[in-house]
């Protein structure tokens, strides 16, 4: 497992510093923190945030998931390799049972916090055979709601791994600095 990851890690860094994009003085601005070791290094608390950032943008219908889950996790020091990666949960073929979910869980939650939706969100709906009236606030409001609780789950999710599998995630030791020349009174 950690073999393939290496690999993984090495195929993207090769791709990211290609010579074409090296001289470019906007994605050298981009890629000098995006290259930084500890945010390509498992460990138990950055995978969980990147764990955490990526599976709430799979559940964001855009298109450029992974990049905005690369950037978040770059500014909150998360695992990159893991918050890309936990964006391809949502695909063509998952898409459907999320977006139902998502509907469901949004009317759920509108109905049961009673929750102020503005009147031309309220408006746009359609009627899905099966399914019932699906409007757009609550989709909005599914997919924030079904991602906060997938990246929450994500941390218990990670820890509890680490516990059982040390050796194949381990938690990051602080680094010792040193104290100085000590105060005499």
């Amino acid at each position: 497992m950690k073999v393939h990851y290496l690999r993984m890690v090495r195929r993207a860094f090769r791709a990211l510093r290609h010579k074409k994009l090296r001289h470019r003085p906007w994605w050298q601005k981009i890629s000098k923190p995006l290259f930084h070791r500890s945010l390509w290094v498992p460990c138990r608390d950055t995978v969980a945030a990147g764990l955490a950032i990526g599976l709430f943008f799979s559940m964001v219908p855009f298109i450029p998931q992974s990049i905005f889950a690369a950037v978040l996790a770059m500014r909150v020091r998360g695992n990159i390799p893991f918050a890309i990666a936990a964006c391809f949960i949502s695909n063509p073929i998952t898409n459907g049972p999320f977006w139902l979910a998502q509907i469901w869980l949004g009317q759920w939650f509108i109905n049961f916090l009673s929750l102020p939706i503005p009147h031309f969100v309220a408006k746009v709906s359609i009627d899905l055979p099966g399914v019932g009236v699906a409007s757009l606030s609550n989709f909005i409001v599914g997919f924030i709601t079904l991602g906060t609780l997938m990246a929450l789950a994500a941390y218990p999710i990670v820890h509890l791994f680490s516990a059982v599998l040390p050796k194949h995630l381990p938690v990051r030791q602080k680094s010792v600095r040193s104290a100085g020349p000590a105060l005499k009174s």
